[in-house]
């Protein structure tokens, strides 16, 4: 009595088997989603630059004079003229500085690294508390110069300086699309860190 045994067949199929569980169980590379994030976090930081570093141009260039019967009298609308409009200004190149400041190089090279991430939450939420403020406050007094005010008779500007208004409301809505930048910047950072 002889039992025959097959080595070749059974260890190739033993073989095949173990090559499609390493592929099933093959460990991912780590890090891989969080370095996209960083790019992304670098993407979105440039544009946060351009919105809010154009909002402070954009109103601080924003000036009209109209003349009023000769040229001795005239009638000059102006960023400067307004306290809020300055903080506006102010406040707006102060984010695209800090935005400068910020690229995060530093999470791209080294994803996985949680303290310059948690440390970029922080500045961004501050400064993202400082745009909005001040896009509100700017909002606030263009919509005074679109519309007026009856109870407090402030009379709508906006019939006369035309180009005033239009360069006042183009900041303020770069504004905002700065703000909405820095909160998806704060929103991906928070997934990143949470995601540990």
């Amino acid at each position: 009595m002889s039992t025959i045994i097959d080595v070749a067949e059974s260890s190739k199929a033993h073989a095949i088997e173990n090559e499609k569980a390493a592929l099933i169980s093959a460990p991912q590379r780590p890090g891989g989603w969080k370095k996209g994030i960083s790019i992304m976090d670098f993407i979105l930081r440039l544009g946060a630059i351009a919105a809010s570093f154009g909002a402070a141009i954009t109103m601080a260039t924003s000036d009209q004079i109209l003349p009023f019967f000769t040229q001795f009298f005239q009638f000059e609308a102006s960023y400067d003229s307004f306290s809020t409009f300055q903080f506006f200004v102010i406040a707006m190149a102060f984010v695209g500085g800090y935005l400068v400041l910020s690229f995060s190089i530093v999470t791209i090279i080294r994803p996985h690294a949680n303290g310059p991430r948690l440390f970029l939450i922080i500045l961004d939420t501050v400064f993202f508390t400082l745009a909005t403020a001040s896009g509100a406050s700017a909002a606030a007094i263009v919509y005074l110069a679109h519309n007026g005010n009856q109870d407090s008779n402030w009379l709508a500007i906006c019939n006369q300086f035309g180009d005033f208004c239009a360069q006042t409301s183009g900041a303020v809505v770069s504004s905002f699309v700065a703000v909405v930048v820095l909160l998806l910047l704060i929103v991906m950072s928070s997934l990143a860190l949470g995601k540990h």
